[in-house]
């Protein structure tokens, strides 16, 4: 059984939607315009005769997202490698748990990876607070995305989080459809990696049997983005300068969006994502009359240091860790242009931040904790 009206709320568009979706994303403005932005090169006419060839969202996918990802990273980037995908069973569902760096490309480029590998592709958690515009909601649940909704009361919470929870086993027991989903809600602002724990609760709730075999049915694969830059470094860093300042302060909506937009748009150097090993073997190991609790803190250690020993470094990564905390122990990993390049570099965004009493310092050490920190948690594994 591959439907269930129970999840209509939250659920991808199904096949047979695809062609009004379409209809009503051409129709859209703000969507005619990221297009025209995005394939300068192509008259609209053309766009518009190939969009309505799409029956599905396999040709949806694979005929225009894939290639897309890989257009937008072949301009903001120097290059994308990946690793470890031979250990993806083409026959069995996962669930893929990432760090998390950039809103849009993390998920995309994971898709468009596996997509070029010959695999199927993921549905993906999305945040309901990215879901800006009717026509974002319908490009991403086009896109197979299904919906994490985030501003609801804490009495809900409990609800939201089965209904979410079961979705996932639903997706991948029936559907035998693997899923995304980040290793917490939103980015780890300063790179310092860590599945949060109300994540495994969620995600062990949908299930009906014990706690440690409802994580199992799951089939738990760590995977680790690195990204030589992070294009929206000095935004983080202004962020937490405001929430400083003001623990008051949210995001609005344009931030959000200005995140999204610089994520995708802004250099990012190189790009590694690398397929960890499921967790399921290490599982099998754990001693199932633990408290909850216990099981939980265990189960994200697992997560998180297949995370940590899955990152690929740049000389940036050495230098904000040595800057910070190594006393030179990695100066052999870069040199005197790669320090001139990088005090440059991290001028360059300082110098981005417009707050009206920037604390230069301060800024300066949450930039280099985004690039060190990773660092920081492979050797504290290794």
């Amino acid at each position: 059984m591959e439907r269930n009206p129970e999840f209509d709320d939250i659920r991808p568009y199904y096949d047979e939607e695809v062609a009004p979706v379409i209809d009503r994303l051409l129709e859209s403005p703000q969507f005619q315009k990221i297009i025209a932005f995005l394939f300068p090169e192509m008259d609209w006419r053309q766009f518009e005769a190939m969009m309505r060839t799409f029956t599905n969202k396999k040709d949806f996918q694979e005929k225009l997202v894939g290639g897309t990802v890989f257009r937008i990273t072949g301009q903001t980037a120097d290059k994308v490698d990946c690793g470890g995908f031979e250990k993806i069973l083409k026959d069995k569902a996962c669930t893929y748990i990432s760090n998390h760096r950039d809103i849009i490309l993390d998920a995309s480029i994971l898709n468009a990876t596996l997509i070029e590998k010959g695999f199927e592709t993921t549905e993906i958690a999305i945040g309901d607070n990215l879901l800006l515009y009717d026509w974002i909601e319908d490009l991403v649940k086009l896109n197979k995305s299904f919906i994490v909704k985030r501003g609801v009361s804490i009495r809900q919470m409990l609800e939201v989080s089965q209904h979410l929870s079961k979705y996932i086993h639903f997706t991948l027991r029936d559907k035998n459809q693997s899923v995304w989903i980040a290793q917490r809600e939103g980015r780890a602002k300063d790179s310092n990696d860590r599945t949060q724990e109300s994540v495994l609760k969620m995600l062990a709730m949908g299930g009906d049997k014990s706690f440690l075999q409802n994580i199992e049915e799951l089939n738990i694969t760590p995977a680790s983005f690195s990204y030589e830059y992070d294009p929206c470094d000095y935004l983080k860093a202004k962020e937490f300068q405001q929430r400083r300042d003001n623990p008051e302060f949210k995001k609005s909506q344009q931030d959000d969006f200005l995140n999204m937009q610089t994520g995708l748009l802004g250099y990012k150097g190189n790009i590694h994502l690398q397929i960890g090993n499921s967790i399921n073997p290490a599982l099998s190991k754990l001693d199932a009359s633990l408290g909850k609790l216990e099981l939980v803190t265990q189960i994200a250690s697992l997560i998180d240091n297949e995370i940590f020993l899955n990152y690929r470094f740049y000389p940036i990564n050495y230098i904000a860790y040595d800057r910070l905390w190594g006393e030179g122990i990695f100066k052999e990993k870069y040199s005197g242009d790669n320090l001139k390049s990088f005090d440059a570099y991290l001028q360059k965004q300082l110098d981005k931040i417009d707050l009206p009493d920037k604390d230069i310092p301060f800024l300066t050490e949450k930039i280099l904790k985004m690039y060190a920190h990773p660092v920081k948690n492979q050797l504290s594994v290794k």
